[in-house]
């Protein structure tokens, strides 16, 4: 079956591990009663569907989500079903490694235009006149 990402990228179920428990909150015997909350866990590091400038990017965006060995832990508690929350939370999965595969635009570095950095320190020679006079006046 699988979660298919994009075109390229499908991940395995074996990849995936999901472990119900209880939510926290307010929900009445509900929340008491019924494990309706998701943790999905996903072994990144590990997989062999994702490229390795991918799991760079992911570990990044992942942030505190990506755990030591190298896997993305998402916990959904957001309704009151487990299948609901199963489902967000493969979409969520999903749109964190659609995110990933997009490469950043490299920053080409500019400098400012003669003009405008002579405008610049000419408002700050104005800006500095306009504050010298605000001093004490002399009697």
């Amino acid at each position: 079956m699988g979660l298919r990402v994009t075109e390229d990228i499908e991940i395995e179920d074996w990849e995936l591990t999901e472990q119900f428990v209880r939510a926290s909150g307010p929900g009445g015997q509900n929340v008491n009663k019924v494990s309706t909350a998701v943790e999905l866990r996903f072994e990144a590091e590990r997989s062999p569907n994702l490229p390795d400038p991918v799991k760079r990017r992911l570990r990044r965006l992942a942030g505190s989500r990506w755990t030591t060995e190298g896997a993305i832990v998402l916990f959904v508690q957001d309704t009151r079903s487990q299948i609901r929350n199963r489902e967000l939370a493969r979409e969520r999965l999903a749109e964190l490694i659609r995110k990933a595969t997009v490469t950043p635009k490299r920053r080409v570095a500019t400098k400012p235009t003669y003009g405008s950095v002579r405008r610049r320190l000419e408002a700050k020679k104005v800006r500095g006149e306009v504050k010298a006079l605000r001093g004490k006046v002399d009697e």
